[in-house]
């Protein structure tokens, strides 16, 4: 039987590591994402802090299956290279937490500005982010977020084909597509298969672009993940519910909501003959 590892986002369940990993073991997952802890951000935490964290995720004997950083949520036009200094941040946690990927983003843009318009600009930066991945021997994982330069299946291939490198891949996520007007299987699976490397986990309604639990929306999530089944996909598999509510950095479940996302994904893939490990 196919298997894929079931992680989460930490923080969608609460701000205390603590109380993440409780529920996390609670439904059978051996890992977690790292967004924050503590209220503060994974790139913002202190030495002390990711010590502190490394040592509960020790404690509980499970391990971090990425670092979910903010890096490339600006406005590309303004940026002035704060990102590389928050991508090495990044890095440094990863390797205090012993995981090999950093998810990142492409982008925002004006609203009077084009993709096309950013598109050298966005390039450039990718091109620096996997620069310091590979001297750093972690791999990039790029969302495709909403309204970023990257939040269609073509400029998200764009990316990552342009750039050519091993140390940037593509974190699928169906929800955003399904927020950006996409059909994720039909218009992005066969074009994208081939750099998804992360499986970020949550549906969304095409209608409203509300978030729900896996396979209650238009996100197509039982084609998908068959043909991710039928291709061999044996990666992460990364819940991250926003079934309270969602923001620009993210979203926030609680306990009880994240376990409803966690049995509705369960349910999918004991359907299609998947085991969550």
């Amino acid at each position: 039987m196919t298997a894929w590892t079931l992680t989460g986002f930490g923080d969608e369940i609460d701000p205390d590591p603590a109380v993440q990993l409780a529920v996390l073991s609670a439904l059978g997952a051996r890992h977690i994402e790292v967004r924050s802890a503590w209220r503060t951000n994974v790139v913002d935490l202190s030495d002390e802090q990711l010590d502190a964290l490394a040592g509960a995720i020790n404690g509980r004997d499970m391990a971090v299956s990425a670092i979910a950083s903010p890096v490339g949520k600006v406005d590309v036009t303004t940026e002035d290279g704060g990102e590389l200094v928050r991508l090495r941040a990044a890095v440094a946690a990863a390797h205090r937490l012993g995981c090999r990927y950093i998810r990142i983003f492409s982008f925002y843009r004006p609203a009077e500005v084009t993709a096309a318009e950013i598109r050298d600009a966005v390039l450039t930066r990718m091109r620096a982010f996997a620069d310091l991945a590979e001297s750093a021997d972690v791999v990039l994982v790029h969302e495709n977020e909403k309204d970023i330069y990257g939040d269609v299946p073509q400029r998200v291939a764009d990316i990552v084909e342009s750039v050519g490198s091993p140390a940037l891949r593509v974190a699928w996520d169906n929800a955003n597509f399904v927020q950006v007007g996409v059909r994720p299987y039909d218009d992005g699976y066969a074009l994208l298969r081939p750099h998804l490397e992360y499986l970020q986990v949550k549906d969304a309604v095409m209608a409203t672009g509300e978030v729900v639990p896996a396979g209650h929306g238009d996100g197509q999530l039982v084609r998908t993940l068959t043909a991710l089944r039928d291709d061999g996909y044996t990666g992460f598999a990364s819940l991250e519910p926003h079934l309270a509510s969602q923001h620009e950095l993210g979203g926030f479940s609680g306990p009880a909501e994240f376990g409803r996302a966690a049995r509705a994904f369960a349910n999918l893939t004991t359907s299609i003959g998947v085991r969550l490990q």
